[in-house]
């Protein structure tokens, strides 16, 4: 392959690496194509990745090439295979040829498999962030590269560099959902408060009282009823109260004032 045209295409996979933070984000169709980048990058004949997550759940994500020979292959390593090893320990499975690992017994069902489906060679590296690892990938490749020291395989470093991107960009987008579901809360939280001071102004207004006196009312209406108290803002403002009985607490309020206040132990309830 021409210089140039890999540059590119390691280009290329590291950008859709790094395009996470995005609403309607899956994994399930982000690692594929992923995978996709790394068979054209690295002249593969397939690869796939095997995510690992907290409580142990195996996910497994294939390129379009020959993907359901990848999945398969994926499978078969509930007994051991590269990804397995790879995830392990943290560390890259240099490129080993099937032939050999299954003289060797190493991996039987894997390697029985691979040889089924025409690989000729594999290789996996860890899906890590800092400490924290993911998962593996594992590249499938049709003819093994002569004369090359594992540590030196070009194709396993590049491998290795797409994999700590689509890591990098998975845990931000696990980040940028906490963040967006704190924003939301926020919002809500500052939301909810802005119409419980608009309905407090607007009963001072009608009933020529003081906001803190409203407030009362609010309050103690809303833990009388269990319901929320920005319910019952909602409805102020909507003017779809029950006026009357939400007067009464007001009034109950200033009897209570002298007896431990509108809060007593007997009107808790959600506000």
């Amino acid at each position: 392959m021409h210089r140039s045209t890999r540059e590119i295409r390691l280009a290329e996979a590291l950008v859709e690496s790094a395009d996470t933070l995005v609403d309607g984000f899956e994994a399930a169709h982000y690692l594929p194509r992923v995978a996709d980048h790394c068979v054209r990058l690295l002249a593969a004949r397939a690869a796939g990745f095997m995510l690992i997550d907290e409580n142990g759940t195996v996910s497994l994500a294939a390129s379009a090439a020959h993907r359901e020979a990848v999945l398969d292959l994926l499978r078969a390593q509930r007994g051991g295979g590269p990804c397995l090893d790879s995830y392990s320990s943290g560390r890259p499975v240099p490129p080993v040829s099937i032939g050999a690992a299954r003289a060797a017994a190493r991996w039987p069902e894997f390697t029985e498999r691979a040889l089924a489906h025409g690989i000729v060679g594999t290789f996996a590296v860890p899906l890590r962030r800092h400490e924290r690892l993911l998962g593996a990938l594992n590249v499938f490749m049709a003819t093994l590269p002569a004369g090359t020291p594992p540590e030196e395989h070009t194709e396993l470093r590049l491998a290795q560099l797409v994999a700590d991107c689509a890591a990098l960009g998975l845990q931000n987008h696990a980040t940028y959902v906490q963040c967006r579901a704190l924003a939301d809360q926020l919002q809500q939280a500052l939301s909810s408060r802005v119409r419980i001071e608009q309905a407090k102004g607007m009963l001072a207004e009608r009933w020529n009282t003081a906001a803190d006196d409203a407030f009362v009312a609010l309050r103690q209406y809303a833990r009388r009823r269990r319901v929320p108290l920005d319910r019952v803002a909602r409805e102020v403002i909507d003017r779809v109260v029950d006026e009357a009985a939400l007067r009464r607490e007001a009034v109950r309020g200033d009897d209570a004032g002298g007896a431990g206040g509108a809060g007593g132990a007997g009107d808790e309830g959600p506000a």
